[in-house]
This record gives C-alpha cells, sequence and structure tokens, in this order.
C-alpha cells in the first residue's frame, strides 16, 4: 500500500514513495529498514541544478536526525525544463515507525538564483508498529 507523497515549489515537483524492507530489517534488534524512490520533475521555464540536501528523520520516539550533504546519491542532476531525474535511497530506524521530511538546495544557473525546494513529508510504516504516525 505505497502511496506518493508530492510537492511543487517553484516549478520543480518533488514525489517520494516509500518501502518497507523486510528482509533488510530486524524487528527484534530493534532495526527497521525503509527504501524510498524520489522524482524530480522540472515543470518550469528554466535549467535548475541540484546542489545539496537536508533531511529531517524522525522516529516514533519523536528523536529527529539530521542530515546535510552535496547532491543525492552522489550526482548534482541539472534538469533543463521537463527533464526528470529519479533515484532511490533508504535509512533505517531503531523504532517500527517515523517520518522524513526535508529540502533540496537548488540554482537556476541562468540567473545564478538559489532557492529551495520542499521534500513533502512522508510516513514509514511498517507492519510491526502499533499505530500509524500518520
Amino acid at each position: 500500500m505505497a502511496e506518493d507523497y508530492a510537492k511543487i515549489t517553484r516549478g520543480v515537483r518533488v514525489s517520494v514513495r516509500s518501502f518497507y524492507l523486510e528482509d533488510q530489517s530486524q524487528p527484534e534488534d530493534g532495526r527497521y529498514v525503509w527504501a524510498y524512490r524520489v522524482t524530480i520533475e522540472n515543470q518550469g521555464p528554466e535549467a535548475v541544478q541540484l546542489l545539496r540536501r537536508t533531511w529531517q528523520i524522525t522516529d516514533a520516539r519523536g528523536r529527529t536526525q539530521h542530515v546535510h550533504g552535496a547532491g543525492v546519491v552522489g550526482e548534482q542532476p541539472l534538469l533543463e525544463p521537463g527533464e526528470v531525474f529519479e533515484y532511490t535511497s533508504g535509512t533505517p530506524l531503531d523504532t517500527p515507525s517515523g517520518f522524513m521530511v526535508g529540502a533540496y538546495h537548488m540554482i537556476a544557473p541562468a540567473s545564478g538564483e538559489n532557492f529551495d525546494v520542499a521534500i513533502p513529508a512522508f510516513s514509514l510504516d511498517s507492519p510491526h508498529q502499533s499505530g500509524r504516525v500518520h
């Protein structure tokens, strides 16, 4: 029962779908692992480049990790109008549920303008939780 979460900022559409990875998780050891697939689509009139990312990953106990880094999956994709970039990444938690939210720090090369694109909040749900976070 995967669902897409999507948000558009300045003509850049970001959609995310998360998947619980049963085969990589060890609930008896408090280890739960998810993959998430992100689609970034440039629906605007000018090229944009993803330079950096910021994530907030919150577990079921309300503990939040802040993750910052250059690019995504080792790339800093440049998206011309109409282009799409898709990647898959993952995260482990020590609780059976949580959620993630973040931002991509972009630049419009033509104008040199920097701006942030919101990554919509999305749930990390597993069959091992007692109740849903969202």
